[in-house]
Parts: structure tokens; C-alpha cells; sequence
């Protein structure tokens, strides 16, 4: 049975592949809460540069856009800060690496909550494969929520260790939770419509598409818009 998440937490970080990632995959959750006062972080692994089916943009120059798109998006959601590591798309490595710089971005902001894509997704029907990137991102934040971020002794300069209380995963087929996201869904839909790079058909068609989705969450949540998680509860 789900079943809602109601608190605000006063730190949330999340973690995404794509810089259209967030605002797509949570952006009326991060928005409802920042508009509450909680104090909201993304870090975005990759710089979204092959995110085109357009041979003919060189992919410094998308990445750029994209990075620009971002920053918009941040804006739209009220963002207390937004961190871009820049890796190509489509070569991240659940590796030490990157998952130092998770950690590090967990022990900085101490966050009640991340939000980070479910890795176990895999297939959604018979129209498409999650991303590789959404689940190496989100296998690299669990690896870097549990244990590294709690225990000292994994990455000791990345600051001092942090228990990540709860964990939101997105994207996933197994929703046990739910976020009432009536009051943001509009903030939410210009989020992702800064990201006009990725929508040929139009940001408004992606605004409408997003409220659609949220609209049939809400409907399965007994809300008039809704975003829908996993839930694992860590302690802390």
C-alpha cells in the first residue's frame, strides 16, 4: 500500500544522470519543498552532450546549452545550489571516483532525504531500456549513501561521515511512496521546459506532458498531482 511523505525535510540532495534528470524525474517534489523552506541541492554526473539526435551540434557546444538549461531549470525550482561534474555522456563508471565526489556531496549538505533514480528499473514495457547512465547513477548513490557517506573510514577527506536518513528513488516500478505535488506541478512543468534542446515537439508539449504524468500519479494516489518514489528508510 502506498503511502505519502508528507514531511519536509530541512536538507534534501539529488542526485541525477542528465541535466533534465531531476526536474523530469522529482522537480515537483524539489520544488514543494523549497518552496517550504527546505534547503534543496542536485548534483547532475554528466554534461549531456550526445543528448541529441542532431550530428551536426558539436557536443561541446550541447553540453553548453544544456548547462545554461540547468541553471534555468534551478531557478524554476528555487534551487539552493546545483553542481554539474561534467562526465560524457554515457561514460560514467560506478567507480571510486565518482563515488567519492557523491560522498563528498552528501557529507556537504547533510541531507534528510536524497533522491536519486532507481537502478533496478530496467525494463518499462516494451517501448524502452532505461538509460545506462540513469543506472549507474543511481547504483553509484546508493554505493555512496550506504555505507560510504556514514563510515569514516571510506574517503576520510571527503568530510566528516553523514547518515543519509531516507532514500527516494524515481523512475522506479516498484512505488511504495508518494509526494503531493499540487502546489508545484506549475513550477515543475517550466523547470523542464527550460531544457528546449531535448524537446523538438516544443517546451510547452513537455510542460503538458509532465503535468499528465503527474495528474495520473496523483489519481492512483488520491491527489490532484503526484510524484511516486521507493522508499528505503536507513536510520540515522
Amino acid at each position: 500500500m502506498s503511502e505519502a511523505f508528507e514531511r519536509v525535510p530541512e536538507r534534501a540532495l539529488g542526485i541525477y544522470a542528465h541535466p533534465d534528470d531531476p526536474d523530469v524525474s522529482c522537480g515537483g517534489t524539489l520544488a514543494s519543498w523549497a518552496g517550504r523552506g527546505c534547503e534543496v541541492h542536485v548534483v547532475i554526473c554528466t554534461d549531456g552532450g550526445k543528448g541529441s539526435a542532431d550530428g551536426s551540434v558539436p557536443a561541446e557546444e550541447l553540453a553548453r546549452v544544456r548547462a545554461g538549461e540547468a541553471a534555468a531549470a534551478a531557478a524554476e525550482l528555487g534551487l539552493a545550489g546545483q553542481v554539474l561534474l561534467g562526465y560524457p555522456d554515457g561514460e560514467l563508471s560506478d567507480g571510486t571516483e565518482l563515488r567519492s565526489l557523491l560522498v563528498a556531496a552528501v557529507r556537504r549538505v547533510r541531507p534528510e532525504v536524497v533522491l536519486c533514480p532507481d537502478p533496478t528499473a530496467v525494463f518499462f514495457g516494451q517501448e524502452y531500456v532505461n538509460h545506462r547512465d540513469h543506472r549507474i547513477t543511481g547504483w553509484a548513490a546508493l554505493d555512496a549513501v550506504a555505507p560510504a557517506a556514514a563510515l569514516p573510514h571510506y574517503f576520510p577527506d571527503a568530510g566528516p561521515p553523514f547518515q543519509v536518513p531516507t532514500v527516494l528513488l524515481s523512475g522506479t516500478l516498484d512505488p511504495d511512496t508518494w509526494v503531493d505535488v499540487t502546489g508545484a506541478v506549475d513550477a515543475k512543468g517550466r523547470a523542464v521546459g527550460c531544457h528546449r534542446s531535448q524537446f523538438p515537439d516544443g517546451a510547452e508539449w513537455a510542460a503538458d506532458a509532465v503535468r499528465s504524468r503527474a495528474e495520473d500519479a496523483g489519481r492512483r494516489c488520491g491527489a490532484p498531482y503526484a510524484e511516486e518514489f521507493r522508499r528505503l528508510r536507513l536510520g540515522g
